[in-house]
């Protein structure tokens, strides 16, 4: 659980001593920490994984092609089709951010999805994808045309509606991991100090329903959530029109 003081983020100023002290040149400490333990763990994991998968009998392969193969079936029916690049960008979103919003079960660690950087460069990550994808899917020319159909003048509202995908994604991820971090935080302040409070919090359970529900359930949703509508933009983008009212 959150305690009290963690509403406030630590902050570092490695440029301080060169008089770079505005909101710019500030870290979040408690953001970095996270994200680099979350990133250090994937690589443990990883390499762990690459051994396992050479074992034919090992539950961890058959665990892994279990978790991969759900990934290739939201690619089916969503862009009907799977390509190795597009599996591996949803599958590694989906991984990433559901560790984000879960993190904070392990002891001092806080979520860096509550941080909305973190949230920002995510949704910008999917954009750039996304668009990326788009271009090499029906090439410059066309993609650039999208933009001025039915005429030239729903130009800048293309635009602004294709802007709007990465504040939607982002806001949407931290507002939602935000929000069940102040919940949990002023849960742990109630417990602070109050032995009656944590001895009921253990007896009828509350502290594990509490975790359960916005330590993992919460993080979940929210990553599927992500990542699902980061497939539904790709699927828009790079889909012939046809397709698309066919798949929706």
């Amino acid at each position: 659980m959150h305690s009290q003081g963690m509403l406030h983020n630590h902050v570092w100023k490695p440029f301080a001593a060169l008089g770079f002290t505005n909101n710019f040149w500030t870290l979040q400490a408690d953001t970095l920490t996270s994200t680099w333990v979350i990133l250090a763990i994937i690589t443990i994991v990883s390499l762990y994984i690459s051994r396992c998968l050479k074992n034919e009998n090992s539950l961890v392969r058959f665990a892994v092609i279990q978790y991969v193969q759900a990934f290739r079936d939201l690619l089916q029916q969503s862009l009907k089709t799977c390509p190795i690049n597009h599996l591996a960008m949803i599958a590694s979103l989906f991984t990433f951010i559901l560790l984000c919003n879960t993190i904070q079960i392990i002891p001092w660690l806080e979520e860096p999805t509550k941080d909305l950087n973190t949230t920002f460069a995510l949704g910008l990550i999917a954009f750039l994808y996304v668009h990326g994808s788009s271009i090499r899917a029906k090439g410059l020319l066309h993609y650039l045309a999208h933009y001025f159909q039915p005429f030239i003048l729903m130009f800048p509202l293309h635009v602004i509606g294709a802007i709007s995908s990465i504040i939607s994604l982002s806001f949407r991820l931290f507002g939602n991991i935000f929000g069940g971090f102040i919940i949990s935080s002023l849960y742990a302040s109630i417990l602070t100090g109050s032995v009656l409070a944590q001895t009921i919090g253990l007896i009828t359970g509350a502290n594990i329903i509490m975790l359960l529900l916005f330590g993992i359930f919460e993080g979940l949703i929210q990553a599927f959530v992500f990542t699902m509508l980061t497939l539904t933009y790709l699927s828009m983008e790079i889909l012939p029109e046809d397709e698309e009212e066919s798949v929706s």
